[in-house]
C-alpha cells in the first residue's frame, strides 16, 4: 500500500496517477478524497488532526506527505509541526517510508540564486522558518536510523489546472479575461519553476526507489534561465494575444493586505522576486536521465488545457 496524505492538493491527483504504474494498492487521504484510479482505496481525514494520522498511515509500505495547509503563519506553526511528528511517528511503528514533498522557503538569502540540495540552510522569513523546523525533525529521524525517509524539494509551481500556481493565476489567467499580466518587484529577475505533471512523475520515481531514500532531491526543473518578462511573453505568443504587463512593487502588495488577507502574507517572501531564482535538479536529472519538460512545452499545454 501506497498512501498520499494530501491527495486533494496540487500533486496529489497527479501522484495518484504516476503511482498506478508501481501499484495497485494507492489509498488516498484528504478531507474529501476522490478515487483517481479505479482501484484507489479512500480515507477521510482531517490531516490538521494528529490523531487521525496513524489509522491513515497503518498498513502502508511507502507515506507522500503532500498536505497544503491555508497559506497563513499562524495555521503553518499551529499545524505543521504536530503533523510531521504524528507522520514521523506512524511510519515508525508501522515499519513504513517517508516521502516528504518540500519547498525552497528554509534556503539562505544567498543561495537563492542558484539553489542545489546542498545550499545554506537559513531561512529568512517565518514561513521558512517552519519549513525548517520540519525538515530538522524528518532528517533528525533519519540521521538516527529510525526510518527512511527523502526529501523532494520543488521550486515554484506550474503546470495545466494548477489553481496554486503564480505563473496561472496572474500571466494565464489575467490574458484569458484581456487584463495586464501581473508579476512581482522585477520582472526582470530570472525565476525557476517546476512544472507538476514533471514534479508527480518524480515524486512516484523516488518512492519507488530504494537507493534514492535518507537524502534530499531537487525535483526535475527547466534549466533554461527566464526572467519575469520572457515568461510573460511566452504566455502571450501561446495564446496569440497582446504581451502586456504590470509589475507590482512592494508598497502595492503590502496596501492590498490591508484588503485580501491572502496578500497580507506575500511582503516576507519577496525577496524571492527581487533577484535571480535558480533551481538546480542536475542532481536528479544526471542520477534519472530524466526528461523535463521545457518551458515552452509547460506553457503549450497550459493554454491547450
Amino acid at each position: 500500500m501506497q498512501t498520499i496524505l494530501g491527495a486533494n492538493g496540487t500533486i496529489g491527483s497527479v501522484l495518484a496517477k504516476e503511482l498506478a504504474k508501481y501499484t495497485q494498492q494507492i489509498r488516498l487521504v484528504s478531507r474529501n478524497p476522490k478515487k483517481v484510479n479505479q482501484t484507489d482505496e479512500l480515507y477521510a481525514a482531517d490531516l490538521s488532526k494528529p490523531e487521525n494520522i496513524d489509522q491513515a498511515i497503518a498498513g502502508s509500505s511507502v507515506v507522500y506527505l503532500l498536505v497544503g495547509f491555508e497559506y497563513n503563519l499562524k495555521v503553518w506553526q499551529n499545524n505543521w509541526p504536530k503533523l510531521m511528528r504524528a507522520t514521523i511517528d506512524a511510519c515508525i511503528k508501522h515499519k513504513a517510508k517517508l516521502v516528504f514533498f518540500d519547498n525552497v522557503y528554509l534556503y539562505d538569502v544567498s543561495t537563492i540564486g542558484h539553489m542545489t540540495e546542498t545550499s545554506t540552510i537559513n531561512p529568512p522569513s517565518e514561513k521558512g522558518k517552519v519549513r525548517r523546523e520540519i525538515a530538522d525533525m524528518l532528517m533528525q529521524a533519519v540521521e538516527q536510523k529510525q526510518l527512511d525517509a527523502l526529501i523532494a524539494r520543488s521550486a515554484d509551481f506550474y503546470g495545466p489546472h494548477n489553481e496554486r500556481s503564480f505563473l496561472n493565476e496572474t500571466v494565464y489567467k489575467n490574458f484569458k479575461k484581456g487584463k495586464a499580466a501581473n508579476w512581482f518587484i522585477d520582472a526582470h529577475k530570472k525565476h525557476s519553476f517546476t512544472y507538476t505533471p514533471d514534479a508527480a512523475k518524480a515524486t512516484a520515481l523516488l518512492g519507488n526507489t530504494p537507493s534514492a531514500y535518507n537524502q534530499v532531491w531537487h525535483l526535475p526543473t527547466d534549466p533554461t534561465l527566464l526572467t519575469g518578462k520572457e515568461f510573460v511573453d511566452l504566455f502571450s505568443n501561446a495564446m496569440q494575444v497582446k504581451s502586456k504587463l504590470m509589475v507590482m512593487p512592494m508598497w502595492m502588495l503590502k496596501l492590498l493586505g490591508w484588503f485580501i488577507p491572502f496578500m497580507r502574507e506575500m511582503p516576507e517572501m519577496m525577496y524571492q522576486y527581487d533577484r535571480d531564482y535558480f533551481f538546480d535538479s542536475s542532481k536528479f536529472d544526471k542520477a534519472f536521465q530524466f526528461k523535463t519538460t521545457s518551458y515552452a512545452e509547460g506553457v503549450k499545454e497550459i493554454v491547450n488545457s
